[in-house]
């Protein structure tokens, strides 16, 4: 994913990625999101932004798994930081930076 980042950096990268655009697809009641990646000397900063209108009603999904704690966690175990949560013009956002 990232040009010459260490394996564990690039393999939480890509499994951020592919969570946060999984619960997209499943939760969030909109058909596309934003990804952005952006590797820097310092650091490897990942977003992910939807505009969606949050789990859909009905959807029993919605809350039961662990998909931003595993996410979170992940960065944690390797010094990076992690936020996610509603954004205020509505949607989803999820950041992590993760140390190059």
């Amino acid at each position: 994913m990232a040009p010459d980042a260490p394996p564990e950096i690039d393999l939480a990268a890509f499994r951020i990625t592919q969570e946060s655009v999984t619960n997209t697809v499943r939760h969030s009641g909109t058909d596309r999101c934003r990804v952005s990646v952006d590797y820097g000397a310092e650091e490897l900063a990942i977003e992910i932004v939807d505009d969606g209108r949050g789990p859909l009603r009905g959807d029993m999904t919605a809350g039961t798994g662990f998909g931003i704690s595993g996410m979170r966690e992940r960065v944690a175990l390797l010094n990076g930081r992690f936020s996610a949560g509603p954004r205020p013009e509505g949607g989803f956002r999820v950041s992590a930076r993760l140390p190059a």
